[in-house]
């Protein structure tokens, strides 16, 4: 990893750095055990499809984008915005507090906004597009035939998923529940549309209809 002092987790070489440990560290402090063990799988995930795909990749970037991701993601959600730019928005803080040029900083960010969104997050710079991959993963199991079978399961046994589904969904439909005007253009509205009575999003094509123009 370019000279970086690295360990095994997981059966996975990662990065064994200050900012990496911290990130590990606030991950922990800030989300239930489930979703901790979800956001360490998808760094993971991520950093294995990288090497798996020799792709060029700032491992510490893609370490602490995987790792922050969800921030937001509890039942404390109160927007005012939808939950993933919430929580990019605490990772840059959080990266820019740890010495993170802006750069690096900004890869974080889109890290993190883009973390549900595949159609734009894979076709973005690398470490944005593996934080993208890891997390869609182990979220819907998109490209889960990349990494051997094997050692899938030594991530998830060491990081169990502890009723992942179950927990997630209660998370997406609270953010349905309570904040619909920040799901109208993102996929939490398939759940709200799915599980939450009297759900109700704007749609872009009021958006398009209501445009203060004649034509």
């Amino acid at each position: 990893m370019n000279g970086t002092t690295s360990r095994i987790l997981g059966g996975v070489l990662v990065p064994d750095t200050p900012l990496v440990q911290q990130a590990l560290d606030h991950a922990r402090r800030e989300s239930e055990p489930y979703l901790f063990n979800h956001v360490v799988r998808s760094w993971l995930f991520a950093e294995r499809i990288g090497q798996l795909r020799n792709i060029d990749h700032d491992a510490e970037v893609v370490a602490v984008g995987a790792l922050l991701h969800d921030l937001t993601l509890n039942q404390r959600f109160s927007g005012p915005r939808r939950f993933e730019v919430e929580g990019a928005d605490l990772a840059r803080v959080f990266a820019k507090q740890a010495g993170v040029d802006e750069r690096r900083a900004q890869l974080i960010w889109d890290s993190v906004a883009l973390n549900s969104t595949p159609s734009i997050g894979l076709y973005k710079e690398a470490e944005v597009a593996l934080c993208t991959a890891g997390i869609c993963l182990d979220v819907v199991g998109l490209q889960y035939e990349i990494i051997p079978a094997a050692e899938i399961a030594s991530i998830v046994s060491e990081f169990p998923r502890l009723d992942m589904k179950r927990r997630m969904t209660r998370c997406f439909c609270h953010i349905a529940e309570t904040r619909p005007e920040t799901t109208y253009d993102n996929f939490v509205r398939d759940f709200g549309e799915r599980y939450v009575p009297g759900y109700r999003a704007s749609s872009s094509v009021d958006f398009v209809a209501r445009a203060p123009f004649d034509e």
